[in-house]
């Protein structure tokens, strides 16, 4: 509909718009999917996960808010703009911007709606319009300090590419603590764990992999014991906080903290089961199964470690 809405001394724009929506059908191909299902099972887990965080937060409005507008940051990069600048003119460059900024916090504002929470839903509206004359420079000139050494790699460039998540996360500790929510703090902590095991969705370049002079097993333990390792640093903050807080809830905090480290060796075991290719649709719906029956993570890993042990083998 918006393609067909620009006149025709915007083709430009509308080109570009074509392009973009042709780039994102084409990841979700050779992700393994049509791009219908893909789109069709992106909106089923949008809305799940929309009403599981209403549920069980009673300060959902705000935080689904701060989520939505949070993505707006990859759009305000300078490099970013600049290409965009040198493509159209500015009256042009603004009305993509405008576009591009709508469509991104579209989902969030119409689930909002639909929770009759019209005034936040107004303001997210402002507020992605106002980002339209905001750009920042994503790429900084200085390295953030990480407490992992330069073996995990995925953590050190993971937590420098997500660090407002993880800020975020502590701030909604302390909010929880606060206001005396033991449900915002677990949420914290399941934001924290989930968002590392975005870190190992990229595979890296195999001849990473065969520099080690190591065997297959011997590779995979080292890396398994360094992300739960990584997982811990990360998490400890929260689980003390909470853990001093919440007394009573200790033992839902080592559920919490067991299952995050299963859901963990999980996804990097499934990473490198398809090394040096990234993970494949049968793969994710057995990481999705495994999130959903946490029991059937008993079958997944050693699964998955075995198709990993047979990948390796070829590079190392």
């Amino acid at each position: 509909v918006i393609f067909n809405s620009l006149s025709a001394t915007n083709l430009s724009m509308k080109y570009y718009f074509t392009l973009q929506f042709k780039m994102l059908n084409r990841k979700i191909t050779e992700f393994g999917l049509p791009p219908i299902l893909g789109y069709l099972l992106g909106c089923c887990a949008f809305i799940g996960l929309s009403w599981y965080l209403f549920m069980k937060i009673e300060l959902a409005n705000y935080i689904y808010s701060f989520l939505g507008l949070s993505f707006l940051s990859l759009l305000t990069d300078i490099k970013r703009n600049d290409f965009l600048k040198s493509c159209f003119s500015d009256n042009q460059y603004y009305q993509v911007r405008l576009i591009e900024n709508l469509l991104l916090v579209l989902p969030f504002v119409a689930f909002l709606i639909l929770k009759n929470n019209w005034s936040i839903a107004l303001g997210m509206l402002i507020i992605s319009g106002l980002s339209t004359f905001l750009r920042t420079n994503n790429s900084l000139q200085f390295s953030i300090p990480t407490p992992f050494y330069k073996n995990p790699f995925e953590f050190t460039v993971g937590l420098r590419k997500t660090f407002f998540i993880f800020i975020g996360a502590y701030v909604l500790t302390y909010i929880a603590i606060s206001v005396d929510n033991f449900n915002l703090g677990a949420f914290a902590l399941g934001v924290t764990c989930f968002t590392t095991f975005s870190f190992y969705a990229e595979p890296e370049e195999d001849f990473f992999v065969w520099t080690f002079s190591r065997t297959p097993a011997s590779f995979l333990l080292q890396k398994i014991k360094i992300a739960l390792l990584s997982l811990t640093l990360l998490c400890l903050p929260i689980l003390v906080s909470l853990g001093i807080a919440f007394p009573q809830f200790w033992r839902v905090l080592l559920i919490f903290q067991s299952l995050g480290y299963l859901y963990l060796v999980a996804v990097l075991l499934a990473k490198y089961s398809a090394f040096p290719r990234k993970i494949s649709v049968p793969q994710g719906f057995l990481l999705a199964f495994g999130v959903w029956l946490p029991p059937l993570l008993v079958f997944i890993i050693p699964f998955f470690y075995k198709k990993s042990i047979q990948q390796l083998k070829q590079i190392l």
